[in-house]
């Protein structure tokens, strides 16, 4: 198998700095997460932005866009930030022939209680079974992109009714 995998930046890449007690997007964590879990597939990775993803412009979705479009492989995955997910997501429906999924973190990858590696796995799983289409990953649930939004008050993504 082989993946495709975009990053933009998000919670899932950020670090914490001391010294002035905020947090920035780093270096893309999902390589490291993958070696990590000891996993078998073939990955391309590809820095779209290191971005919060409140700050993602409609260029820097149609760059992504543009990117996926233009990909030969059929299995992406996006790792974004969990605020405008599901813009993204919109932005890249109508791409057929491609299983398309994004995920991201509530709490950055660099930390042990970081909900990222199980939605990383699961955006893999995600990935190996659904049809082609776009899907947003987490919370233990693969949602059809145009069928979820983000709750902010419970911090959790949920199925439009």
């Amino acid at each position: 198998m082989r993946i495709s995998v975009y990053t933009v930046g998000g919670t899932i890449d950020k670090v914490y700095f001391d010294a002035r007690s905020t947090y920035e997007v780093g270096a893309p964590e999902v390589t490291r997460l993958f070696e990590r879990a000891k996993t078998t597939f073939d990955c391309t990775l590809t820095e779209i932005a290191r971005k919060d993803s409140l700050e993602l412009t409609s260029q820097d979705r149609e760059a992504l866009r543009t990117r996926v479009l233009a990909d030969d492989c059929p299995l992406i995955l996006i790792t974004h930030g969990t605020d405008t997910m599901t813009e993204t997501a919109r932005a890249l429906a109508g791409i057929t022939g491609k299983t398309i999924v994004l995920t991201g973190a509530l709490e950055p990858a660099r930390f042990i209680d970081s909900d990222a590696p199980f939605n990383l796995g699961m955006a893999v799983a995600a990935l190996q079974t659904c049809a082609a289409g776009v899907y947003i990953v987490m919370n233990g649930h693969v949602f059809a992109a145009a069928q979820v939004r983000k709750n902010r008050e419970t911090n959790t993504f949920e199925a439009l009714d």
